[in-house]
């Protein structure tokens, strides 16, 4: 037997098989820094129209989790493939540098700054703890191969930013959107500041639910509301709570003006509950013995007194809309400095709001009974002394969900303070208040999902006015000057801020901090005005880059045609720009917002230390490659929570692997095409490329679909389809014989290696969004003149003269109908050959031959069309077509490796080839051993080695 492999054109590639990520993706992301990637992207397309993503700023504190790299991936795809789409797309990254955090670690080191001095090193160990995290997440997210202006990020503790933010206080307070209110806010103990409503969650929390007997102190007035001659002299109105602690700061005791209220005689005395929960309350408090004596409806025992159960005070019965029957009493205890909705009731009937908690969370020391003790420390006080007075009815164990401190998860308390607000409620000149205008604009906007816009628009109805001052040190200062005895601002304080914004663009926020109110308001005034102390809120600051940011880059504009974050940030930077826009210049600052899912394991458990399944982006980098990362965050549905686990990144890697050699199948196949000698014409392809073509045209336009859609786990099932289905599984099976066995420069062979370059230029540009390292590394490897860079090709692929929309040759012979139908006769016939390879009497599919029975239509397609190329598409050494009612019923019935497949009018009669088998292309046939100086060669065989080429038109 002779040697023919050299008569073969065997695959030959540089492009490696093992993809090495972890080590080659370092010099990728080191050749792109040297070429400028970035600048070069941009100026290729300085002149086209431009598409805005604008980064929400992650915080700068800590090494990025998982969810930093979904974060970041996901707006990668979008820069990257509205790049491909031709748009210019400048990406510049920021990070969010203020806030309690970084002072907490810095804290550590120095502890809390208790005077100026200290204070100026505090900001500067800020400065330079954030400065290091910064460099920190930025090396971790440009290693996942993120495109951006990685040189010149947005920092909020830029001096200039920092400038820009309190301009942006200043044109709020020159609408008249700040104002000075003593409420309660949520208040954490060991930030010792004020929260915002995005830095607060809930968790379970156990409580103490107390119900608590509230005495009339004029029990006649009762009597006379209720119109009985009964003796209540001994008559209670019953509130339950579980925050006992609150009790000290008590003025008024609501009922509901609507609900009916029974007097309930016992043991306990006359006890006045709801009616629709007397049962239970009453089993709660183990009464056996009770009698209704009477009915009241709510209003009428409004403005009756109480006696405070353990302060020497009255108390009124006031009405209130809050009040439910879902659980308690019917009557609620009503504390204005440490409730909301007490607070408003408070203010509807003027009553006092108490200063009665430090901000450490102790009460003060001239509180009566509580005086110095903690919260926790007071409510066992509170119901020992409730017990000791008998006021107490029942105390339980109850859990709740109760808002903690995001960053401690310590228990927050509401605790009425003098802070600053944007008020949502206050009406405007043109009689529309900041959070009718953000509800009309957030239906304006294209929310991705769409229930992003139901949840944004529950979110603006619900939220409280915002409060944004802080009482920290780390910050943008609140650079105002209020009045010393009443609060006020002071009346020219949209132009002192401007003057105080231009001393920080210089010299930074010390600069406000070094300022004497002498220096801008003279004399006389500086003793009338003083000083803000407070920061604003760390929210404030971000919600501002549409203005700080979009607005002072020259290659950024606003609105913003994207916003991109994870679903939290309904509650978070969504809202507050949104609401900071509105309040600036009356436009939401984003056309579209897009929200993803957070990251589970694969149980759908949340990632935490202690159960020790975090899965960390660096580990995944290093051990598999920042393309693994990247395709597993691809393939993931994001609209839904994303799980991942070193399982499920296995089997990305697998999915990974497919991809690439599909990829190193095309480029080793380029072996010696050169593009300027070798591309064929249209009309010089066959029928089979044409298809392929075809099929890749069709899918691009899905794909560009979906990438303008952000369906990107779609665009990953439809590359892996091609690549298994449409290339692995059919083209590429099918070309082999012609790539290998044809003379080199062969039209037909040629004529499949152009379709393999159009198709593999493609391809790269469908993978660069996704697996920016490998679609780089891929087009490096195609033959012929190209860019420096994947990304420098300013257009998806051009299949604008290579394939139209009748899909047919270019004698028009094979049409894309034709082609479905050839597809579903080889799956029938690949199904009956693997019955004959599992039965061991085949090994390849060329040891069988075929035969099928079919219609006239078929017979029309696959005999008179194909001609006797029908075999090379089916794989087999051998194919027959005959008509119908030619079928060897007997024979077919007892094959057992022959079918007739009813629904498409076809039978399949699968045999075992008796010819010999050609050494070079391994194709049965019988004309092997003719000729005396090749018996090993088939007759086809022997004419390529000899230069006789065959014709080949199909396939």
């Amino acid at each position: 037997m002779g040697d023919y492999k050299k008569t073969l054109n065997l695959p030959q590639t540089d492009f490696p098989m093992r993809a090495r990520l972890a080590q080659r993706e370092p010099l990728m992301l080191a050749r792109w820094e040297k070429m400028k990637l970035y600048e070069k992207v941009q100026a290729a397309r300085r002149q086209r129209q431009r598409f805005i993503l604008h980064d929400g700023p992650p915080y700068a504190n800590g090494a990025i989790h998982i969810g930093h790299a979904v974060n970041k991936l996901l707006k990668d795809f979008v820069v990257k493939s509205r790049l491909l789409s031709g748009l210019c797309v400048p990406y510049v990254p920021g990070w969010d540098c203020h806030g309690l955090p970084i002072e907490l670690e810095v804290e550590k080191q120095q502890g809390r700054p208790r005077n100026a001095d200290q204070a100026v090193r505090f900001r500067q160990a800020c400065r330079a703890y954030a400065e290091q995290q910064v460099a920190q997440q930025k090396a971790d997210f440009v290693r996942l191969g993120v495109l951006g202006d990685w040189q010149r990020p947005y920092l909020s503790m830029h001096k200039k930013t920092q400038a820009d933010i309190l301009r942006v206080l200043g044109d709020i307070i020159r609408r008249g959107l700040f104002v000075r209110k003593t409420r309660p806010v949520y208040w954490c103990s060991d930030c010792e500041s004020a929260l915002a409503e995005a830095e607060v969650e809930y968790q379970e929390k156990g409580a103490h639910a107390v119900d608590v007997r509230f005495a009339f102190a004029h029990p006649d007035a009762l009597r006379r509301a209720c119109a009985t001659d009964k003796d209540l002299s001994n008559s209670a109105v019953v509130i339950w709570t579980t925050t006992p602690w609150t009790l000290p700061a008590n003025r008024a005791v609501a009922v509901h003006k609507d609900f009916v209220y029974g007097l309930y005689e016992s043991s306990a005395g006359l006890l006045v509950v709801a009616e629709q929960l007397a049962d239970d309350c009453l089993s709660r408090y183990r009464i056996t013995d009770s009698t209704r004596v009477a009915s009241v409806h709510g209003h009428q025992l409004l403005g009756l007194q109480l006696r405070h159960p353990f302060y020497p005070r009255t108390v009124p019965i006031i009405a209130a809309e809050h009040v439910s029957l879902e659980a308690g009493t019917g009557a609620v205890h009503i504390a204005p400095a440490h409730g909301i909705e007490d607070h408003h009731a408070g203010l509807d009937y003027g009553l006092k709001v108490d200063d009665l908690i430090d901000q450490r969370g102790h009460f003060r020391a001239e509180v009566p009974e509580v005086g110095k003790q903690s919260l926790a420390e007071a409510e066992k006080s509170i119901i020992a002394t409730l017990d000791k007075q008998q006021q107490l009815l029942c105390c339980q164990n109850h859990k709740h969900s109760y808002p903690h401190c995001w960053r401690h998860k310590t228990p927050l308390l509401l605790r009425a303070t003098p802070q600053w607000f944007i008020p949502l409620d206050e009406h405007n000149s043109d009689g529309h208040s900041l959070r009718h205008q953000a509800l009309r604009a957030c239906g304006g906007v294209k929310w991705i999902p769409a229930w992003g816009r139901e949840r944004m628009h529950g979110m603006l109805l619900g939220r409280p006015d915002w409060c944004v001052s802080r009482q920290r040190c780390w910050g943008v200062p609140m650079a105002v000057f209020v009045h010393r005895q009443h609060g006020d601002l002071h009346p020219r304080s949209a132009e002192l801020i401007e003057r105080i914004a231009q001393k920080i663009e210089g010299h930074g926020v010390q600069a406000w901090f070094d300022l004497s109110a002498e220096e801008l308001l003279g004399e006389d005034e500086a003793q009338v005005y003083q000083k803000a102390n407070d920061v604003l809120d760390v929210w404030f600051d971000s919600g501002a880059t549409h203005s700080c940011v979009l607005a002072q880059r020259p290659e950024l504009s606003r609105p913003a045609d994207l916003y991109l974050e994870g679903s939290d940030q309904h509650r978070g930077w969504f809202q507050s720009s949104l609401l900071l826009a509105i309040a600036q210049d009356d436009q939401a600052p984003y056309r579209q917002v897009l929200t993803h899912g957070f990251v589970v394991d694969a149980q759908g458990q949340k990632m935490s230390k202690s159960r020790g399944n975090i899965v960390a982006p660096q580990e995944i980098v290093e051990s598999l490659g920042a393309d693994v990362l990247r395709w597993w965050v691809a393939s993931t549905n994001f609209s839904a929570e994303m799980s991942v686990s070193k399982e499920i990144l296995k089997q990305t890697a697998e999915a990974y692997r497919r991809i690439r050699n599909t990829a190193r199948f095309l480029l080793a196949n380029l072996h010696g095409f050169d593009p300027q000698q070798h591309l064929q014409t249209p009309d010089q392809l066959l029928s089979l490329e044409h298809w392929l073509l075809d099929t890749a045209r069709q899918l691009q336009q899905e794909i560009i679909a979906d990438y303008e859609a952000y369906r990107f786990h779609r665009i990953c099932q439809r590359i892996h389809n091609f690549c298994n289905v449409h290339m692995s599984s059919f083209y590429l099976d099918v070309i082999k014989d012609r790539l290998y066995t044809l003379r080199e420069n062969h039209p037909a062979r040629r004529a499949a290696q152009t379709a393999m370059y159009h198709v593999v230029h493609a391809f790269a540009r469908w993978l660069a969004p996704l697996l920016s390292f490998t679609a780089d590394e891929i087009y490096q490897h195609i033959p012929g003149a190209k860019q420096e860079h994947i990304l420098l090709e300013t257009e998806w692929y051009d299949w604008s003269a290579l394939s139209d929309d009748k899909a047919t040759t270019a004698d028009g012979t094979i049409s894309r109908a034709d082609w479905a139908r050839i597809l579903a006769v080889r799956d029938a016939v690949s199904k009956q050959l693997e019955m004959l390879r599992a039965d061991n009497r085949i090994g390849s599919s060329l040891d069988a031959e075929v035969h099928l029975y079919c219609n006239e239509q078929d017979r029309f397609l696959l005999a008179d069309k194909l001609n006797n190329e029908l075999h090379f598409l089916l794989l087999t050494s051998g194919a027959e077509v005959h008509a119908a009612e030619d079928k060897p019923a007997a024979a077919v019935a007892e094959q057992k490796h022959a079918a007739a497949v009813a629904e498409q009018d076809l039978a399949v009669l699968v045999q075992v080839s008796q010819a010999p088998k050609c050494a070079r292309c391994w194709h049965r046939d019988n004309s092997v051993g003719h000729d005396r100086h090749h018996p090993d060669l088939c007759q086809r065989c022997l004419g390529n080695i000899n230069a006789q080429d065959e014709e080949r038109y199909h396939a």
